[in-house]
């Protein structure tokens, strides 16, 4: 997920852009989550999360697994057993997230009533 992508050479070597560029999407912090309790075959990650389709698990895993956050062990039986661990990277991930999963679970009602009571600017007409 490619919020912005910045022309400036800095930008590709900003910390904040490349971490937040892979792990600020709908699904990884879940996965995360749901992680951190333990040790977690595909099927069971897919009925935690519930609304998840499988091909954006599978792709939100193999992020996780590219960037060190998620470990995959692969079990030689038929058919094939797969599961998934967080890494002691994917641990220290979560540390600052949780302040951040708290604070949704604090506010979630204030930050609705805010979007009902919100009424957006009127549009200018052009002249």
């Amino acid at each position: 997920m490619t919020l912005h992508k910045s022309k400036a050479a800095w930008a590709e070597k900003c910390p904040i852009r490349d971490v937040l560029d892979r792990t600020g999407d709908r699904w990884t912090v879940l996965v995360l989550h749901e992680l951190e309790a333990g040790t977690l075959r595909f099927s069971a990650l897919k009925t935690r999360i519930g609304d998840i389709s499988q091909r954006m698990l599978a792709q939100t895993l193999r992020k996780l697994e590219e960037d060190g956050l998620v470990s995959r062990e692969v079990f030689p039986t038929i058919p094939p057993r797969v599961e998934y661990t967080l890494t002691r990277l994917g641990h220290s991930f979560l540390v600052p997230v949780r302040g951040m999963m708290r604070w949704a679970e604090e506010n979630q009602e204030a930050v609705h009533s805010a979007r009902r009571a919100y009424v957006p600017p009127a549009k200018q007409v052009a002249k």
